[in-house]
C-alpha cells in the first residue's frame, strides 16, 4: 500500500491503491492542472503481461465505481498492451512495459507535476518511500 496520499482526491487515492493491490509497477500521477489538458490528472502504471493489465483495469474500475464515479469511456480490450480508463476528472493509462516505453507519456507531458508512488514490496520487506519530482 502507499503512504501519505491523504492530500489526493478520494477517487485518485482509490485508483492508486487498486493498482498497487494488483502489483502494478511504476505508478505515477501527472497533475494536468493549468496545462489546458482535457482532464485534471493522468494516472499511469505498468503491468507485466496483458493479463495483469486487464486485472489492474478491472480492479481500478470496480473500486472507483464503488465510490460513485462512473467510467465514461474505456479503450483497450482483452490482451491489450494499453488500456485507457476515462473517469472524466482523471484518466488512467495502464501499459505493458513495451507500450509504456514506446508512448512515453511522462516525456510528452514532462511539464506536468509528477508524483511517483512506490511499487509493492516483496513479502517481508517494507515498501520504499514515495518520491516526488518536478519534471
Amino acid at each position: 500500500m502507499i503512504s501519505n496520499t491523504d492530500s489526493l482526491r478520494p477517487e485518485l487515492r482509490c485508483a492508486i491503491e487498486a493498482a498497487q493491490d494488483k502489483k502494478a509497477a511504476g505508478v505515477t500521477l501527472l497533475d494536468m492542472a493549468g496545462m489546458d489538458a482535457f482532464t485534471d490528472s493522468f494516472l499511469l502504471c505498468t503491468g507485466y503481461s496483458a493479463r495483469q493489465v486487464e486485472a489492474i483495469s478491472d480492479a481500478i474500475t470496480e473500486q472507483v465505481e464503488r465510490l460513485g464515479f462512473r467510467l465514461a469511456h474505456r479503450e483497450g480490450k482483452d490482451a491489450a498492451e494499453w488500456v485507457l480508463l476515462d473517469f472524466g476528472g482523471f484518466i488512467v493509462h495502464i501499459f505493458t512495459e513495451r507500450a509504456r516505453e514506446y508512448y512515453d507519456l511522462e516525456r510528452l507531458w514532462r511539464s506536468a507535476r509528477r508524483t511517483d508512488f512506490p511499487d509493492a514490496a516483496p513479502p517481508g520487506e517494507a515498501a520504499p518511500g514515495r518520491a516526488e519530482a518536478e519534471a
